[in-house]
C-alpha cells in the first residue's frame, strides 16, 4: 500500500512537471566532464581541425614535467609530437620571421583551415620590457597537411616595448590580436599589410581591478597581477568583436569600427560598450548561436552569457582549475584545458610551484552549433 502511494504521487508529480514550460521545469544535471587527454607539461591552449586533428601549445612559464615541444599535435594513441616538425619546436640559430618558436603564447585553426599561431617573441607577460634586439612577436599560419608556412606576419610595427601580444580571431581578411602587456587591439589586414594599434589604454582594453583565483589575489614578484587585453570573440555574423582584460569586464565594439582606419581614437572608443561584468577570466569560446562561454577562475566554473547578456552557469567543478583557451569542435563538443596557470611558480608569493599534476583537457558533449 505504501509503495502503491509513493509510485502514486511519483507519477502525478512527473505529469505536473511535464506539464509546465521547459523555463519552469527543474534543471538537468550538467554533462560530464570527460578527461580528453593528460599532461606532465602544462598547456595553455587546444585546437581541433575539421578532420579531427588535435593541437596543444605549451607555454613558457609551464614548468611542470621537463622538456617537449612547444606546439604539438596528439595521436590517436595519446602522444604528443611536435608540430610542424622537431626544429620549429627547438632554437637552431635560425633569425627572422622562419626562426623557430620562440615564446608561443596562443594557437587556434582559422576559419581559413591553417593552424595560427601566437609567437609573443622574447616578450615576458608580467616582466621587464621586451629588447629592441629581441625577436619580435609574430604570426604564423601552417597549412595542417604540409607544415609548410602560409603566413608569417611580423607584429613588430605594432608592438611597443611592454607589448605582449596575447591572442587572435578573425574577421574575414582581418586578424584582431590582444595586447596584454601593453593595453590594446591590434588589426591587421592580411591583404594589406597594414597594422594598427586601437583603443590603446581604453578603458575597455585595461585591466583595473584585481584579479582572483580559487579564492587567492593573484599576484606575481609581490605585485598584484595585471593582464590587459586578452580574451576576445567575434559573433557568427561577424558584426561584434567581444574582447577583455582577463580581470573582466567584458567590451563589445562594431568591427566595422575597428577596421575602419579614417575613424577618430575618440569615436571609436564611443562605438565601445560593456556587454557584461565578467570575472577573472582564462579563456572564452563563442558557438553558432552566439553564446559566449567564459572560465570564472575563482569559483572554477564556466559561465554561457547569451548574446543578450544573460547569464548561467554551465558547470562547477572543482578540476576547471584556471580553465584557459576553450574550443567548441565541428561536433559541438566543448573542449575545455584546465591548466593551473595560478599555480605556477610565476604566480606564488614565494616561487614555489603548487601544481597538482597533471593537468587535463576536459571536453563537454553539449551538441552546440558551431561557427561558420
Amino acid at each position: 500500500m505504501i509503495r502503491s502511494r509513493w509510485r502514486l504521487r511519483g507519477a502525478v508529480l512527473l505529469a505536473t512537471m511535464l506539464a509546465l514550460p521547459p523555463f519552469m521545469r527543474p534543471a538537468r544535471a550538467h554533462p560530464e566532464l570527460h578527461t580528453a587527454w593528460t599532461s606532465a607539461r602544462v598547456l595553455n591552449a587546444v585546437t581541433v581541425a575539421d578532420n579531427g586533428r588535435v593541437f596543444v601549445s605549451f607555454p613558457y612559464w609551464g614548468g611542470g614535467g621537463g622538456a617537449g615541444p612547444t606546439v604539438a599535435e596528439i595521436d590517436r594513441n595519446g602522444q604528443p609530437h611536435a608540430f610542424p616538425d622537431a626544429r620549429w619546436n627547438h632554437p637552431d640559430g635560425t633569425k627572422g620571421d622562419l626562426q623557430p618558436f620562440v615564446r608561443v603564447n596562443a594557437i587556434r585553426m582559422g576559419p581559413d583551415g591553417l593552424l595560427w599561431v601566437v609567437d609573443s617573441g622574447d616578450a615576458n607577460v608580467g616582466g621587464a620590457p621586451s629588447p629592441a634586439s629581441g625577436p619580435p612577436a609574430r604570426l604564423l599560419a601552417f597549412d595542417i597537411a604540409t607544415g609548410g608556412v602560409v603566413h608569417a606576419v611580423s607584429l613588430h610595427a605594432s608592438s611597443t616595448p611592454h607589448s605582449y601580444m596575447d591572442d587572435i580571431r578573425f574577421h574575414g581578411n582581418t586578424v584582431f590580436v590582444t595586447d596584454a602587456g601593453d593595453p590594446a587591439l591590434v588589426v591587421v589586414n592580411l591583404q594589406t599589410g597594414q597594422q594598427r594599434r586601437v583603443l590603446s589604454h581604453d578603458r575597455s582594453t585595461t585591466d583595473e581591478r584585481p584579479m582572483y583565483a580559487e579564492g587567492r589575489l593573484l599576484r606575481t614578484h609581490d605585485q598584484p597581477v595585471r593582464i590587459h587585453a586578452d580574451q576576445l570573440e567575434v559573433s557568427p555574423d561577424g558584426q561584434k568583436l567581444y574582447f577583455q582584460p582577463s580581470s573582466g569586464p567584458m567590451w563589445v565594439a562594431p568591427t566595422a569600427a575597428l577596421e575602419n582606419p579614417a575613424l577618430s581614437p575618440a569615436d571609436l572608443s564611443r562605438s565601445v560598450s560593456l556587454f557584461y561584468d565578467t570575472p577573472t577570466t582564462g579563456g572564452t569560446a563563442i558557438d553558432g548561436d552566439g553564446n559566449l562561454y567564459v572560465s570564472d577562475v575563482d569559483k572554477l566554473r564556466i559561465l554561457r552569457i547569451t548574446p543578450q547578456g544573460k547569464a548561467t552557469t554551465l558547470i562547477r567543478d572543482k578540476r576547471l582549475v584556471w580553465a584557459d583557451a576553450m574550443w567548441i569542435d565541428t561536433h559541438g563538443t566543448l573542449w575545455i584545458p584546465a591548466v593551473q596557470l595560478n599555480r605556477t611558480a610565476t604566480f606564488q608569493p614565494d616561487g614555489v610551484s603548487r601544481l597538482h599534476l597533471p593537468v587535463a583537457i576536459y571536453t563537454m558533449d553539449l551538441h552546440l552549433k558551431p561557427v561558420r
